[in-house]
């Protein structure tokens, strides 16, 4: 009896666990971020295409993916996270273009009250959703795309072998020409302004963005949610009643296990042929947990000194 109440619990938990997860993955599949046919300027010139998009992707991970950076908030921590550094230079470079045209040389020349302005007319910018589901087609504005060939350059640069993004590819891990062609190039920029043009769009009819308004950037207009507050203290606090939960009941159980016993259970069994046959496995297994455990330093050490292991240069 008490077995049974074990399994329907188990396959209580089983079937709530699986359901949520199929729905939400459901929804997560649904209200993705669109991927256009193309995106293009007011005037009608077509910036690059969705297969570049989906090229560039296959371009990142080429590299290492989420090895090197992380993108969505999701990788390694030795680079920055793409989508929200080019998202911030992306803006950047549009408030001090949106400064020099008011006769400033730069954004952070003008007073409180003409930044507020300019950030208003920046947000309204980036933050409208001008995915055309007809035309399958991203609208952007002439001044945003200046910005994405000012982002191209930098990352073009970062990710060949521009002398002056030198130090940064060190601290970044990067090595030097990672990107061969300037196709390449080319569909690496497309990704990465597509990930952040997710990151700052409103969803249609909604006034949070495509990743719930993360990153947090004040310039972008980009603040955490109360939805996001309220479910992310209610999950620390579900997890914290759990442990609790499970705490209390085996302090209540720890009576009833059985006392260890005093002698070895397995001493004096002989070995069979077959449990003998199985050290080799476990010697191979060992070798190989030792390998994985160097690895794991190596990669480690990319945070410290991103292109040499202790001198020796990894990257060449």
């Amino acid at each position: 009896m008490k077995a049974k109440k074990l399994w329907l619990g188990f396959i209580a938990v089983m079937v709530i666990s699986f359901g949520i997860l199929l729905y939400y993955g459901r929804e997560i599949y649904r209200e993705a971020p669109p991927i256009p046919e193309n995106v293009v300027t007011e005037d009608g010139r077509v910036l690059f295409t969705g297969q570049d998009i989906k090229d560039g992707q296959n371009v990142w991970q080429s590299m290492g993916g989420q090895e090197l950076g992380t993108v969505w908030g999701h990788g390694a921590y030795q680079a920055p996270d793409w989508s929200a550094d080019w998202l911030h230079k992306e803006a950047v470079f549009m408030l001090d273009e949106l400064a020099q045209q008011t006769g400033y040389v730069s954004y952070e020349q003008l007073s409180e009250d003409k930044q507020a302005s300019l950030k208003v007319i920046l947000q309204n910018d980036l933050r409208k959703n001008t995915f055309n589901k007809g035309q399958n087609t991203i609208t952007v504005s002439n001044l945003r795309a200046k910005a994405f060939e000012s982002n191209s350059r930098y990352y073009g640069g970062l990710f060949t072998d521009d002398p002056s993004l030198a130090e940064l590819r060190d601290a970044y891990s990067i090595p030097e020409n990672s990107l061969k062609t300037e196709e390449r190039v080319r569909q690496l920029n497309a990704f990465f302004f597509w990930i952040s043009w997710a990151c700052v769009t409103e969803r249609p009819g909604q006034e949070i963005t495509y990743t719930n308004n993360w990153p947090a950037d004040e310039l972008v207009g980009n603040h955490p949610t109360g939805s996001m507050h309220l479910w992310t203290g209610f999950s620390v606090i579900i997890l914290l009643a759990g442990i609790g939960l499970m705490v209390l009941y085996y302090a209540k159980r720890r009576n009833e296990d059985e006392e260890a016993p005093k002698i070895f259970p397995l001493k004096g069994e002989k070995q069979t042929p077959s449990q003998k046959a199985t050290v080799k496995y476990f010697w191979t297994v060992s070798a190989l947990l030792l390998v994985q455990v160097i690895m794991g330093v190596i990669t480690a050490h990319y945070g410290v000194e991103g292109q040499a292991f202790y001198g020796l240069p990894l990257s060449e």
